[in-house]
């Protein structure tokens, strides 16, 4: 599931909502906000605040499944952990930099279309990620092909920052392509400033382009992190 889903998951269970028109009514939005935020892959700020304030429950746990499920009981700021089959927490050390989270990755193969919505991604498995490695947006892939190598080898974890769309010439970035699914480009703008151009890292792919729109359009995000075995 994307990082939305599996938030969205922790908030069904500890409010015990079973649809979307329960959770909007618990959070007091309208039902197509729950979309919105769906399709942006992105759990609003004001959520966490409104569940905070109605529940006592912890951002922390509901973002990444870590620490104390509430921070305020009916007795006050009193932490309490969230049960044993919702806990996610892999390290309980008091140092925040060993602390880690479970995080699914998923398949970049997957049938994309121009014409059509934007595909759903397969889970490959699960990863534990250090916390400092977790952002809003992230999504975790696993690497196939070989044609970023020997920068991003085959089987390699990636993690792409889905909020991060702004394109900065010879960043690296996760597109959607007909045919291919998922694929890694070096996007660059191009000399007439006019279009942009996806280089592979091995020499014997080619260079192709697009224009601005269709990069838009089947933009997921900038990578941020490369995680494997030299």
């Amino acid at each position: 599931m994307p990082v939305f889903e599996e938030i969205y998951e922790r908030i069904k269970l500890a409010t015990s909502s079973r649809t979307q028109v329960e959770l909007a009514e618990v959070l007091d939005i309208r039902q197509s906000s729950i979309s919105d935020a769906k399709r942006r892959n992105s759990v609003p700020g004001d959520w966490y605040m409104k569940l905070f304030e109605k529940y006592g429950l912890n951002p922390d746990w509901l973002k990444w499944g870590i620490g104390p499920m509430y921070l305020r009981t009916e007795q006050g700021y009193m932490p309490q952990d969230a049960p044993a089959s919702l806990a996610e927490n892999t390290a309980c050390y008091g140092d925040a930099l060993a602390k880690s989270f479970m995080c699914t990755e998923y398949d970049m193969q997957c049938v994309y279309s121009d014409n059509a919505p934007r595909p759903e991604l397969t889970a490959a498995g699960k990863i534990s990620l250090p916390f400092s490695l977790g952002r809003e947006g992230l999504l975790a892939l696993r690497m196939r092909g070989t044609n970023m190598s020997p920068l991003i080898l085959p089987g390699a974890r990636l993690g792409v920052d889905t909020l991060d769309v702004s394109v900065l010439s010879g960043r690296i970035y996760a597109l959607f392509a007909p045919n291919e699914g998922l694929m890694l480009r070096r996007v660059f703008l191009n000399g007439t400033q006019d279009g942009y151009l996806l280089r592979s890292e091995a020499s014997d792919f080619p260079e192709t382009s697009l224009t601005p729109d269709l990069l838009s359009k089947r933009l997921l995000g900038r990578v941020v992190w490369i995680l494997q075995e030299l």
